[in-house]
């Protein structure tokens, strides 16, 4: 009987971290439409813990103009790294008027910490190269931002 145990508790484990996942992926299911100029942007929103945690992690690619917009309760210095992220990223750091704040490029598989320039409230994630690709830097808005 002792010996079912640790199987009992391991499957539990995996159990709650599958609904972990699955919650993250629901919850960044949600997306919106951002303009920045005259290119259109689909967003997942990432407005909760675990899906911000979630990320972009595991992911093998996204889909042209697609990215993940980070919706934080409150402005902080927020910073963003790539542990687990598969695909090279860029990140805009916007303030809650839609200002950029700055861009970081961001390499795959990476602990190196990107962070906002000042506090902020929003972080769009996008392919490597895209905001540069696009002319879209510090001071370019990004309109119809989700809010918290």
């Amino acid at each position: 009987m002792t010996t079912r145990w640790p199987a009992a508790k391991a499957a539990a484990a995996w159990i709650a971290v599958a609904a972990l996942a699955a919650a993250a992926q629901a919850a960044a299911a949600r997306t919106v439409q951002l303009t920045a100029g005259i290119h259109v942007i689909t967003a997942e929103v990432a407005d909760n813990e675990p899906a911000r945690l979630q990320g972009l992690m595991h992911r093998e690619g996204l889909a042209p103009n697609h990215g993940m917009l980070f919706v934080f309760e409150r402005r902080a210095t927020q910073c963003m790294w790539m542990r687990n992220t598969l695909i090279p990223l860029a990140v805009a750091f916007i303030d809650d008027d839609g200002t950029i704040a700055n861009v970081e490029e961001m390499e795959p598989r990476t602990d190196a910490s990107h962070c906002a320039k000042h506090p902020v409230r929003y972080a769009l994630e996008m392919s490597g190269g895209w905001f540069k690709a696009h002319g879209i830097g510090a001071g370019s808005r990004i309109n119809q931002l989700a809010q918290p």
